[in-house]
């Protein structure tokens, strides 16, 4: 196939919906964004999204025709081979939707789709702070806790395509009571922006601080920075919580790499607090701790390199 054409890279989220459309290069040329607050059905989402494309071909005046592939990252676990998302927390009522089957239906291109935290690992890998590494972990934390692991080069899924569901990790102070189904996971109940929004609401009183009781996680990460001490206890547990999944990680895996991402990962207060506390380790599993270079645009960049991949019908993509 010519490197003519051109193809969009979608960012599935809970709340909004975020398209660019690139080409077979990698450089975007347009981005939508919708609302996705209320809308549940998988149906109404593909036409969201298709409206999203018509969008941009329009303000691009690029031709349907000229469209090689889209991909698409799922917040939930998603079986990347067939296209299927199994189950997810976020968009409510999605149990084994044929995501790839209903765009490639509705748009009459190639479709790819995979988790949306393993989707930004591959935006890190391609374009970000983990570019050339052969061996890193993507930790995304925002409301919930997720993972993408890459080794020797490829995305590593698991058998039931549940690699990386580090929310549900037990390590020490977090919860030792069963999970029950669809609620969140032992790690991400203490690290997760809702966990740590549950820490400040426990601990908290007019007489500890002058602090409101309704902060979010980067508020009180701001206020950390800032010096008062209950949200700088709130930190320290964070940090420390986080620190011992990483280092638990790092042990197994034997990878020298790990990036923060996500809204609430990617606050320098967390990540500064972090990397301390694994320095304190010891030398055994060190591994180097960094900022994502991408933000918020991780995942929508992994998207456009998953579309890229498609359209040139790699049997086996680079990730």
């Amino acid at each position: 196939m010519s490197d003519s054409g051109y193809v969009i890279g979608v960012d599935l989220g809970g709340s909004n919906l975020r398209l660019a459309l690139a080409t077979m290069a990698g450089s975007v040329l347009g981005r939508w964004s919708g609302v996705t607050v209320g809308v549940t059905d998988p149906y109404e989402i593909v036409s969201l999204i298709c409206t999203g494309v018509e969008q941009l071909l329009l303000e691009t005046s690029i031709t349907r025709a000229s469209i090689r592939a889209i991909a698409a990252g799922a917040p939930g676990i998603t079986d990347a081979e067939s296209g299927v998302v199994i189950a997810t927390s976020y968009l409510m009522g999605w149990r084994n939707v044929p995501l790839r089957e209903l765009l490639e239906s509705r748009l009459g291109i190639p479709a790819a789709v995979d988790n949306d935290v393993n989707v930004a690992a591959i935006g890190e890998s391609w374009m970000g702070a983990a570019k050339q590494a052969g061996d890193f972990v993507f930790v995304a934390i925002g409301s919930g806790v997720g993972a993408g692991i890459v080794l020797n080069g490829r995305l590593y899924h698991g058998r039931g395509w549940t690699a990386g569901e580090i929310g549900y990790m037990l390590v020490p102070g977090t919860a030792e009571e069963p999970v029950a189904s669809g609620k969140p996971g032992a790690l991400e109940g203490l690290v997760g922006g809702e966990g740590i929004k549950t820490q400040w609401h426990t601990l908290w009183s007019k007489d500890r601080t002058p602090l409101s009781k309704d902060l979010t996680a980067t508020e009180i990460f701001d206020h950390a920075l800032a010096g008062d001490p209950l949200a700088q206890r709130v930190l320290q547990q964070s940090a420390r919580t986080l620190a011992y999944a990483i280092y638990d990680m790092a042990l197994i895996l034997n990878c020298p790499l790990f990036v923060l991402g996500g809204g609430v990962g990617m606050h320098p207060a967390l990540c500064n607090a972090t990397r301390i506390i694994l320095e304190e380790r010891g030398a055994r599993a060190r591994p180097q701790l960094v900022l994502s270079s991408l933000g918020e645009n991780a995942q929508l960049t992994g998207a456009i390199r998953l579309a890229l991949d498609t359209a040139h019908l790699r049997t086996t993509p680079l990730l």
